[in-house]
């Protein structure tokens, strides 16, 4: 019998089920941050995983995409081949009032 070729849909966390913490701990990583600001820039479901210029393998960029997931900020769904996502932005804005706001326009410090 052959291998299925689904991959299993990924799991979501609400950002009603995320604690300051978390948020702020997923935030904190200058690769995350590079993902959540260029999702943020982005029109919603448009960027594939592959799209992002972050200097981490296939492997490091999927767990950046989980514990991004895991803090309630992105949302993917697989559109063929490829998996897209978007930046969950009201639904955490509801949870977190201002908070990415704040991140996304805080300058890097090291840039």
């Amino acid at each position: 019998m052959a291998a299925s070729s689904h991959r299993a849909a990924p799991e979501h966390t609400h950002p009603d089920q995320v604690s300051v913490l978390t948020a702020l701990s997923a935030l904190a990583d200058p690769v995350r941050l590079t993902l959540v600001r260029e999702l943020a820039g982005s029109t919603e479901w448009s960027r594939s995983c592959g799209s992002f210029d972050v200097p981490v393998g296939k492997a490091a960029l999927s767990h950046h995409f989980a514990v991004l997931r895991g803090a309630g900020l992105v949302e993917q769904r697989d559109e063929g081949p490829k998996r897209v996502n978007r930046l969950r932005r009201t639904e955490f804005d509801a949870r977190f009032p201002g908070l990415l706001d704040l991140v996304l326009h805080t300058p890097d410090p090291n840039p």
